[in-house]
């Protein structure tokens, strides 16, 4: 079973100027994704193009757009293994995701993350399988994954993300 984290809903907007608008108008205590509510959970289940945030050797924050999966509980992050992020990430293995929707940027969502386990490609075959699912997800075309680097044995490695705290913001 997940962890228990907290879900922060940031008071709707929709229907015009309040007081404390921008003040969190609920929380609530939840131990998967499956307790976010639709409007949200639709941020990661459709082909949404998350900002990846990691602190950086220099110590500020790295800002990366990238293709968002989830499983079970779990957020995953695959990238290369070449890729400095993924050492940023293995120094400091706190990440935030923000996922806003294309079509309105005033809903949106936020995930506070820690790692909780790296898969590397060369010791799980699952991970080119995400992979693939991922680059279908995306783009609608069938695997293999089409953008691997081809002047290197580009590996991939996957970070295993357990939930940590959700804000989120705003109606479709």
């Amino acid at each position: 079973m997940a962890e228990a984290f907290t879900i922060a809903k940031f008071r709707d907007v929709s229907e015009g100027l309040q007081a404390g608008q921008f003040d969190i108008g609920e929380r609530k205590r939840a131990s998967g994704i499956g307790d976010l509510d639709p409007i949200y959970k639709q941020l990661l289940d459709k082909p949404v193009v998350m900002t990846l945030a990691v602190i950086g050797s220099d110590g500020r924050p790295g800002l990366t757009p990238m293709w968002c999966d989830y499983e079970g509980d779990h957020i995953l992050v695959n990238t290369g293994s070449h890729r400095p992020k993924c050492e940023w990430i293995r120094n400091n293995p706190q990440l935030t995701l923000l996922l806003v929707n294309p079509e309105n940027p005033y809903h949106w969502m936020s995930i506070k993350c820690t790692v909780a386990e790296e898969v590397r490609e060369e010791d799980d075959p699952n991970v080119t399988k995400q992979l693939d699912n991922i680059w279908t997800k995306y783009t609608g075309n069938e695997p293999p994954y089409g953008l691997r680097d081809p002047s290197i044995d580009e590996k991939r490695v996957l970070f295993k993300c357990r939930i940590d705290r959700i804000a989120t913001f705003g109606q479709p």
